[in-house]
């Protein structure tokens, strides 16, 4: 009897912990699955303002703070832009002063807590770098799409594509570079994003399902006077351009590829952010299953634009960097390898992920420069 009894105990433990286990997995998946637009991603630390002066922010030293560029700063309610590092200011042992560029909305204040982020400008083209934009609609399969369009007398229009964590502002980064040029620019908000549909499980499936978005993008440009297209995604956002190079029936009018810190394994992907979360690593690999079942990821793989049977990929820049830990840069270097000649891979040192603009606007400015001439 006693070991009829102790062995039930164990399958109901065994079965307690696979439950638990199972719902450890699934929220850490959430890291991924459900990282909102516009906030930060969970290996972004938060910082806390010790003091302003006029240019001048003192925040918590950090590995972070210490990153040089420019950089928007997200709070709850505000939003500034950051430039250097101000390495002759006095200050603390434990903060670092930068210089405040600007604060776009909102107030900093002592005791805030706040976050770098790629987005430099808040808002719209219009009230963010005074350029002249229609709001227009973009027919998507799950219904109306947002995007902001900036003319350009160009027939190569560029259809730009934020990624994780960050909302369609972040393509104003390169937008005022891209008018300079005379490039048309369209910026999508896609499934997921404020004023867009919600994605009929409401997760975020990594650009798996979302590159539908982007093929309606094209569809739009195209019927609008789009001779070629070039794409320019971010993180996620470069995965579903891969994608649409691949799948899109338009796929003939995209000649060129720009990829920042590009998600090329959502497996990888989905670790990182779910280990910056503290998930115990015995609990990752539960995590990736969770994600899978969730949202239908199919199996662990490069996106088939990556493959090296491919031989119809268009040229394709690639702007990433040894300190991404989002999207391990390994997978660009591969890319880049098994297309040499196709795609160009441009290294940026000290970024995080999707920043590689921040780290130095005027080098990755003239990269693209040379790489979108001949695509003119």
């Amino acid at each position: 009897m006693r070991t009829v009894t102790a062995t039930a105990a164990a399958v109901t433990a065994a079965l307690a912990a696979g439950a638990a286990g199972i719902a450890a997995g699934r929220l850490a998946s959430d890291a991924a699955l459900k990282a909102p637009p516009g906030r930060p991603l969970p290996t972004e630390p938060r910082l806390t303002v010790h003091a302003t002066a006029a240019g001048r922010i003192a925040l918590t030293r950090d590995l972070a703070a210490l990153r040089p560029g420019t950089y928007g700063l997200g709070g709850d309610g505000s939003h500034a832009v950051v430039g250097p590092v101000l390495g002759m200011e006095s200050h603390s042992a434990d903060t670092v002063v930068r210089r405040l560029e600007r604060v776009s909305h909102g107030s900093l204040k002592p005791g805030d807590k706040v976050w770098l982020t790629p987005n430099v400008y808040a808002g719209d083209p219009g009230s963010a770098l005074d350029l002249d934009h229609a709001d227009v609609d973009v027919p998507g399969e799950l219904g109306s799409l947002p995007a902001w369009f900036v003319p350009g007398t160009r027939g190569t229009w560029v259809i730009a594509v934020h990624g994780l964590g960050t909302t369609r502002e972040h393509s104003m980064n390169t937008m005022a570079f891209l008018h300079r040029h005379r490039f048309p620019v369209l910026a999508l908000a896609y499934r997921g994003d404020l004023g867009a549909p919600r994605s009929p499980d409401g997760l975020n499936h990594l650009g798996e399902t979302e590159w539908r978005d982007l093929d309606a993008a094209i569809r739009y440009a195209v019927s609008h006077g789009a001779r070629r297209i070039v794409l320019h995604g971010w993180s996620t956002g470069a995965a579903m351009a891969l994608r649409a190079a691949a799948h899109s029936g338009l796929r003939e009018r995209i000649s060129g590829l720009v990829l920042d810190s590009p998600v090329l394994s959502w497996e990888a992907t989905l670790r990182a952010l779910a280990s910056a979360r503290r998930t115990p690593g015995a609990l990752l690999p539960l995590a990736v299953r969770a994600a899978q079942g969730r949202a239908g990821l199919s199996g662990d793989r490069l996106d088939a634009a990556a493959a090296p049977e491919r031989r119809d990929l268009p040229p394709t820049l690639i702007f990433h960097g040894p300190d991404d830990t989002v999207a391990p840069w390994d997978h660009s270097r591969r890319l880049a390898a098994t297309h040499s000649g196709r795609v160009a891979l441009h290294a940026v040192r000290h970024a995080p992920h999707a920043a590689m603009w921040n780290a130095d606007p005027t080098a990755y400015e003239e990269t693209m420069r040379r790489f979108l001439t001949p695509l003119m």
